[in-house]
C-alpha cells in the first residue's frame, strides 16, 4: 500500500492531466454510445458540446448587434436597466435604429406642446398617471377599482418566479402605486407586502381549488375577505405563450411551500388543463363572471390571447344585450411571455398583440362596448413609444412581465423553465435567490415604473395632450406591412382543404391500424 501511495505521489501535475485525458478517451471509445461526436472524436468532441452550451451567451455579449436580439435587444434591456437604477438612459448622436424598417413607430408631435400648469398633479408628481377608466363602474360592482398607475406587473406566479422576486415586485408596486397580478399560482405571502393585487387564476384554480380540482366559490370569498388588498379578479382563458395549451410547472420547482399554496404534490410536475371546469361556453363564462362579482363585490375580468373571433363576437353580443359581463379585458400577444412553451406554440399560435388587440377592439367598438370595458395590453409594451401606440389603439392600462423581471435583475438568460436562473428571479434555488436584495430590487422596479410613466407623460405632452388616454389613431404612424395586407392561405394558394373525417380521439385510440408500441399492447 505504501509503495502505491509513493508511486502516486511521484506523478507530476501534468502527468495527471494526461492520465485524465486517457481515461476520458477510453470512456468515449469503449463505454459511451449516446453521443456519436465524442465517440468518433474522443476528448476533442467534448469541446463541441461546451461551445454549444455557451453559444447563446457568446452571441448575446460579443456577436449580436445592439438592435438584433430577440425577444428584447440590448438597447431595450439597457434602457430598462438604466431606468431602474435611475441612471442616464439617453442616447447620444442620434438613433441607431433603422427608422425606415417596417412597423417602425412614429408619434406625431404637436406644434405647441401641452402646457402643464402649476396646479396640475403632473407638475407636482411627474409619475402620476392613473388609469382613465374605473373597473366595475358600468356594472355597478360593490368595490370598483381605478388603477393608480397605467403600468402594472403582469401575471407571473410564485413558483415560476422565486419568493424574493415576487416580494421585490410587490414591494415595488406599493412604492410606485401600481398593482401586482398574482399569476395563476395562487396568492402567496410574498404578494402580501402592501401593494394592490389582482388575483388571477386559470384552469388549475390554484388558491381557489376545490378537492376535485375545480373552482371553489367559498375559497374565493374567503380569500377576498381575508385579503382586502385584492382589488380585482382575473380569469385566464389563455396566454400569449401557449394559447389553448395548459400551463406546466416542473416538479423540480415545486417546494413544500408552493405545494401548500397551490394544493398540489411536492416535487411532482403540475399540468394545468387547457379547458376550464367551471364553464364550457361563452354564456356560461358570463354567468361565472357575474357570480364571482356578486359574491366578492370586486371587478372581474378576463385575459386571453387572440385568434378566432367568433366567440368574441358572441361575448360582445351577450354584453350588449344583457348589460353584464367582464369589467376588464387583458389582451395578451402571441409574442409570448414568461411562460415556457413548445416552439410550435410560441412561434405560431395566436396573433401578435397589435393584430389581436385591434381585432377585438374593433369588434367591441361595433357593439358600443368600449366605454364600459377597461382594456389592458400585455405584450412587450413596457417602453414609452410602444405605450403611446397602445393608448392610441384603445388600451387603458399596460401590464408588463419580462420588463418587470429585467428591472429586478433578469439578464434574459432564457432558461426560466430549468430552475437554473442565474439572476435568482425564476428559480426556487435558495442559493441563487440569495443574490436578490429585496429592498434594492423593489426600489428598482418602482424606479422603472416611475421613469416609464414620466417619459410617457413627456411624449403625451409633446403630442398636445394631458393624459395618454387622449391619444388617437391619427397620432401614430407606422411603416406599413400591416395586418390588412396579409391574406388567408385559401387566397394565397387558391384552394380549400378537404375536411378530414373525425369522430373523436377515442376512435383513433381503438383503431386496429394504429401504429406504435403502446398500440400493440392490450390495456
Amino acid at each position: 500500500m505504501d509503495s502505491i501511495l509513493e508511486f502516486l505521489s511521484n506523478i507530476q501535475w501534468w502527468q495527471w492531466i494526461i492520465i485524465g485525458i486517457i481515461i476520458v478517451a477510453i470512456r468515449d471509445i469503449f463505454f459511451q454510445r449516446r453521443h456519436t461526436i465524442s465517440h468518433n472524436f474522443p476528448v476533442v468532441g467534448h469541446l463541441r458540446y461546451l461551445l454549444e452550451s455557451i453559444g447563446p451567451e457568446m452571441r448575446q455579449y460579443f456577436v449580436a448587434n445592439n438592435r438584433e436580439e430577440l425577444p428584447f435587444n440590448r438597447i431595450e434591456r439597457g434602457w430598462i436597466y438604466a431606468s431602474a437604477k435611475k441612471e442616464n438612459n439617453y442616447e447620444g448622436f442620434g438613433t441607431d435604429r433603422d427608422i425606415y424598417a417596417h412597423q417602425h413607430i412614429f408619434i406625431n408631435n404637436a406644434m405647441m406642446p401641452y402646457k402643464v400648469e402649476d396646479n396640475n398633479p403632473s407638475a407636482k408628481d411627474k409619475s402620476f398617471v392613473p388609469c382613465a377608466k374605473v373597473m366595475g363602474a358600468f356594472n355597478k360592482r360593490k368595490r370598483p377599482y381605478r388603477p393608480a398607475s397605467i403600468i402594472n406587473v403582469s401575471a407571473m406566479s410564485f413558483g415560476s418566479l422565486s419568493a424574493k422576486a415576487i416580494e421585490s415586485l410587490n414591494k415595488g408596486v406599493k412604492i410606485a402605486d401600481a398593482y401586482h397580478n398574482t399569476g395563476e399560482g395562487g396568492l402567496s405571502p410574498y404578494h402580501s407586502n402592501g401593494g394592490d393585487v389582482v388575483f388571477h387564476f386559470g384552469t388549475g384554480y390554484f388558491g381557489v381549488r376545490a378537492k376535485d380540482g375545480g373552482f371553489s366559490m367559498e375559497k374565493m370569498k374567503k380569500l377576498v375577505e381575508d385579503n382586502p388588498f385584492i382589488r380585482a379578479i382575473e380569469v385566464k382563458l389563455s396566454q400569449g405563450a401557449k394559447p389553448g395549451k395548459g400551463g406546466v410547472l416542473p416538479g423540480k420547482k415545486i417546494t413544500k411551500e408552493i405545494a401548500e399554496i397551490r394544493g398540489v404534490v411536492v416535487g411532482k410536475t403540475v399540468l394545468s388543463p387547457p379547458n376550464h371546469k367551471a364553464f364550457s361556453s361563452v354564456p356560461e363564462l358570463v354567468d361565472f363572471i357575474e357570480d364571482i362579482a356578486k359574491e366578492t363585490g370586486l371587478p372581474v375580468g378576463i385575459k386571453a390571447a387572440i385568434g378566432k373571433l367568433d366567440q368574441w363576437e358572441e361575448l360582445a353580443q351577450i354584453m350588449a344585450k344583457e348589460n353584464r359581463g367582464p369589467d376588464f379585458i387583458a389582451i395578451d400577444g402571441g409574442e409570448g411571455g414568461t411562460g415556457a412553451a413548445p416552439p410550435s406554440f410560441a412561434d405560431h399560435v395566436s396573433l401578435p398583440w397589435i393584430y389581436g388587440f385591434s381585432d377585438v377592439y374593433k369588434l367591441f367598438q361595433k357593439h358600443d362596448l368600449t366605454e364600459r370595458v377597461v382594456f389592458i395590453g400585455s405584450g412587450k409594451l413596457g417602453f414609452p413609444a410602444k405605450a403611446a401606440m397602445a393608448f392610441a389603439m384603445g388600451v387603458d392600462c399596460i401590464n408588463v412581465a419580462r420588463e418587470a423581471m429585467m428591472s429586478i435583475g433578469c439578464i434574459q438568460a432564457q432558461i426560466c423553465h430549468t430552475n437554473r436562473c442565474p439572476a435568482g428571479v425564476a428559480t426556487q434555488s435558495k442559493w441563487l435567490q440569495n443574490g436578490i436584495n429585496v429592498p434594492l430590487k423593489s426600489e428598482r422596479l418602482a424606479q422603472y415604473f416611475k421613469t416609464f410613466k414620466k417619459e410617457v407623460m413627456e411624449i403625451t405632452h409633446a403630442a398636445g395632450y394631458e393624459h395618454p388616454c387622449q391619444f388617437n389613431m391619427n397620432d401614430i404612424e407606422m411603416n406599413v406591412d400591416d395586418h390588412n395586407l396579409t391574406k388567408n392561405f385559401d387566397q394565397t394558394f387558391r384552394y380549400q382543404k378537404t375536411p378530414v373525417a373525425f369522430s373523436g380521439m377515442q376512435d383513433l385510440k381503438i383503431c386496429k391500424f394504429l401504429g406504435g408500441v403502446k398500440a400493440n399492447k392490450s390495456d
